[in-house]
C-alpha cells in the first residue's frame, strides 16, 4: 500500500502544479486580450512512445493554460521533446533551432522549450547556454511534473531558464494530459533503466527503475476506460522488471492481471520486454488472457553470444532461442518483433551470421533493424574496433533483405482469414481507413469516420509485405 506521507506528499505537489496552470492562465488570458487573439503553441515530439506519452502531458498543460495547439512553427511558443538515442537525433535538433532563430527574428515574443532526454547531457546543456542562448527553458526527463511552474516563471522572465535534475524518485500523478487518441492511450507503469547495455545512453538520460504504485496505474486505466478508451499500452524501459523498487513488490505479470480486472477494457499491450526478464509466469498470463494482444517485443540486438556479453544484454544465443521457443509453445499464434543492430564494434562475419541464423530460426512477424551509432558516453563508443561503415551497410543490407523475407512469409498466414481491427486513423487516400489487428498488424480497408474508435470484422486479402489490404467482413 502507498504510505499517507507519501501520498499526500503526491497531492501537495500535484495542488501546486495545478497552481502554476492558474497563475499561468491570468498571464495567457491578459496577453489575448493585448495582442486581440489566441495564443498558440507547436509541440514536436522526436523519439520513442515514452516521449510521445510525456508530450501528451506538457500539451494537457498548455491546453489548460489557454494555448491552442497548431501544426505551423510560426507559434507563440515552440516546444521540443527531443531524443537522444542516437547522434543524429541530437543533431536533427540543432539543425532545427537555427529555423528557429530566423522565426524568432522575425517574432522577439516566441518562446522556445527544449526538453527530454537529449537535455539530460551536460556538453547538450552547454551547448545550448552557448550558441542557443534564444532559447527560453531548458529542463530534462526528472522534473517534467514541473512544467506549469517552469512555464510561469519562463513568462516572468527574460533569462534563459534552465532546470535539469540528476535524477529523481518523484512520480506526481492525476496532471492533465491530451491524449492523441480518445479511443486508446499510453500508461506509463515505470520509469528509468537498470540495464546499462553497453551501447545505450538510456539509463544515464532516464535514470534508474522506479515503478508506479499498481494501485495508481489501475485507477488511472479506469479513468481512461470511463473516458472511452479501450486500448492500453503499458509503457516502460524494460516492462519486466515493474515491480521491483516498490515497497511491497509486484510482478508485471501481477500488474497485468490486476488490469485485466477493468470493466470496459478490451486490449492491453505492453512494451519494451527485456528477454532476460521474461518470466514464466508473465507467458502463462499471457496464454490464458483474452484482453492481453497476442503480440510480443523481444529485442535481440544480436544472435552472436559473444557480442551480446559485450553489449552487456546478460541472455546469449541459446538463452533467447529456447524463450522464443517456450513463447510459441504456450502461445502458438504469438506475432513476435525485435530490435537488431548491426556493426556493434568488433562485430565480426561470424558475429553477423548467427545474427541471421537467429532471423531464420525466431520467425518476426517484423524486426526493427539498426546500423550501430557511436553514442558519447556510453562503454561501446570508447572501444578501439569500431567496424568500417562499409562493412556495417553491406551487412545491414543483408539482414534488411531476410527480415523483408521472413517478414512476408510470416504475416501472410492471416491471408484470408477474418480479423478483428480497431479503427484508428483515415489514411492519405480519402476513404481508405487502417487498423491493428491484436497481433499489431497494419490493415488498410474501405471504411467512414462514424467507424474511428470501434472493432470491426476486416477480411485480409491481400498481404502486401508488414501489412495488408482488406474489406469490412459482413
Amino acid at each position: 500500500m502507498i504510505k499517507d506521507t507519501e501520498t499526500k506528499e503526491i497531492q501537495n505537489e500535484t495542488e501546486r502544479q495545478r497552481s502554476f496552470i492558474e497563475l499561468a492562465r491570468v498571464l495567457t488570458q491578459q496577453k489575448m486580450q493585448t495582442i486581440g487573439r489566441p495564443v498558440t503553441y507547436c509541440l514536436t515530439t522526436f523519439g520513442c512512445q515514452m516521449n510521445e506519452k510525456q508530450s501528451e502531458a506538457v500539451a494537457g498543460i498548455m491546453d489548460e493554460i489557454g494555448y491552442v495547439r497548431q501544426d505551423s512553427e510560426e507559434a507563440d511558443v515552440v516546444i521540443y521533446n527531443t531524443c537522444t538515442v542516437r547522434e543524429n537525433a541530437n543533431l536533427k535538433v540543432y539543425g532545427r533551432l537555427g529555423h528557429l532563430h530566423s522565426l524568432k527574428d522575425q517574432n522577439p515574443d516566441m518562446k522556445i522549450i527544449l526538453f527530454g532526454c537529449m537535455m539530460q547531457e551536460p556538453q547538450v546543456v552547454e551547448k545550448i547556454k552557448k550558441t542557443y542562448s534564444f532559447v527560453n527553458l531548458v529542463f530534462g526527463t526528472h522534473n517534467i511534473f514541473k512544467f506549469a511552474e517552469l512555464f510561469y516563471d519562463m513568462l516572468l522572465s527574460d533569462m534563459q531558464i534552465v532546470d535539469i535534475w540528476e535524477g529523481t524518485d518523484q512520480i506526481v500523478e492525476d496532471l492533465p494530459t491530451e491524449r492523441n487518441y480518445t479511443f486508446k492511450s499510453g500508461v506509463n507503469i515505470m520509469f528509468g533503466c537498470n540495464n546499462f547495455c553497453s551501447y545505450c545512453i538510456v539509463p544515464y538520460v532516464r535514470g534508474r527503475e522506479r515503478s508506479r504504485k499498481p494501485e495508481a496505474i489501475v485507477k488511472e486505466v479506469e479513468r481512461l476506460v470511463a473516458d472511452g478508451v479501450s486500448e492500453v499500452m503499458l509503457l516502460g524501459q524494460n516492462v519486466n522488471s515493474y515491480g521491483k523498487t516498490l515497497e511491497n513488490p509486484v510482478t508485471f505479470a501481477q500488474l497485468l492481471t490486476m488490469l485485466e480486472e477493468v470493466e470496459g477494457l478490451k486490449r492491453i499491450r505492453f512494451m519494451t520486454s527485456h528477454p532476460k526478464d521474461l518470466s514464466d509466469e508473465l507467458i502463462e498470463v499471457m496464454a490464458k488472457s483474452d484482453k492481453i494482444c497476442h503480440h510480443l517485443h523481444l529485442p535481440l540486438q544480436s544472435g552472436s553470444s559473444r557480442v551480446l556479453k559485450e553489449m552487456n544484454r546478460r541472455y546469449d544465443k541459446e538463452k533467447y532461442l529456447n524463450l522464443v521457443e517456450k513463447i510459441r509453445t504456450a502461445i502458438p499464434d504469438i506475432s513476435l518483433t525485435t530490435d537488431i543492430i548491426v556493426g556493434f564494434p568488433g562485430e565480426t562475419e561470424e558475429d553477423f551470421q548467427e545474427t541471421l541464423d537467429v532471423v531464420k530460426k525466431a520467425g518476426y512477424d517484423t524486426a526493427f533493424t539498426f546500423i550501430y551509432s557511436k553514442r558519447t558516453g556510453t562503454p561501446a563508443a570508447a572501444k578501439e574496433d569500431q567496424v568500417p561503415a562499409d562493412v556495417t551497410k553491406e551487412r545491414f543490407n543483408r539482414l534488411l533483405a531476410l527480415v523483408q523475407e521472413q517478414g512476408r512469409i510470416r504475416s501472410s498466414r492471416f491471408a484470408g482469414t477474418v480479423q478483428e481491427v480497431l479503427v484508428e486513423e483515415e489514411s492519405k487516400e480519402k476513404g481508405i481507413f487502417t487498423g491493428r489487428t491484436q497481433y499489431n498488424l497494419l490493415v488498410h480497408f474501405p471504411a467512414d469516420e462514424s467507424l474511428l474508435g470501434t472493432y470491426v470484422n476486416v477480411k485480409l486479402e491481400e498481404c502486401k509485405g508488414f501489412y495488408y489490404l482488406g474489406s469490412l467482413a459482413d
